[in-house]
């Protein structure tokens, strides 16, 4: 199951922080929330958040400085931010804009509207590499198609071993220990045995080698630390 996305809502009016909660949840987002802006920078710090509704008028920091911040930190630099403001001049949303935020709504705004652009931030927040290509050596993943080829081979692929080769290829060079594969293909809310990644590693290694292993081994297997997709073959 996958995790919805969290909206963090920072806005110093009740009413209005209510409304948005309710209408987000309707929608099925988790929602967290911010009263002024250092309480936004320490939530968002501690919930990491998928997508930011940032009031410009706040206590202690304003929503431009909150914004400012949130750019120039690694864990929210890339976090969509709507900024939700009573300013409607043109050089305050250019303001605002230039600060980082990606959308900007006037209030009083309209609540189907503000989904529709919630919606679409986030999906334009999406991995790129989801919907292009992914190439390692001589393996080529379509994303789009849902296809794998080896030196112009077609690689058949069941769900789990798609999404494990995916992964890998992603994340070439880099040993990823068993809960780690677990928690990044599986999820954290799915409990599969640690051994179960073996047995699907032994999957892809059998589809990617061919049925009389000619092809080099691409899967490394780092003892007592986990596997990784890189061109060393003495493991």
């Amino acid at each position: 199951m996958m995790t919805k996305p969290l909206i963090l809502i920072v806005e110093d009016e009740a009413a209005l922080a209510t409304m948005l909660r309710y209408n987000l949840e309707k929608d099925g987002y988790r929602v967290c929330e911010a009263g002024d802006g250092e309480e936004a920078l320490a939530v968002a710090s501690e919930r990491k958040p998928d997508l930011a509704l940032l009031d410009w008028m706040l206590p202690s920091l304003s929503g431009i400085e909150v914004c400012r911040q949130f750019r120039r930190k690694a864990a929210t630099r890339d976090m969509p931010i709507i900024m939700l403001t009573a300013r409607g001049e043109e050089r305050d949303k250019i303001r605002g804009l230039n600060t980082g935020a990606d959308d900007y709504m006037t209030k009083p705004f309209s609540i189907p509207e503000l989904m529709a652009r919630v919606r679409a931030l986030l999906r334009r927040a999406q991995p790129v590499a989801e919907k292009g290509s992914l190439a390692f050596a001589d393996i080529r993943m379509d994303l789009a198609a849902h296809r794998v080829t080896r030196a112009e081979r077609a690689i058949h692929l069941g769900p789990t071993e798609f999404r494990l080769l995916q992964f890998f290829m992603g994340h070439p060079g880099t040993v990823f220990s068993r809960e780690e594969l677990l928690n990044s293909v599986w999820g954290p809310d799915i409990y599969v045995e640690p051994r179960t990644v073996d047995v699907h590693i032994r999957r892809l290694r059998k589809a990617l080698n061919g049925d009389n292993g000619a092809e080099p081994d691409l899967i490394r297997t780092v003892r007592a630390a986990g596997y990784s997709l890189d061109m060393d073959e003495s493991a």
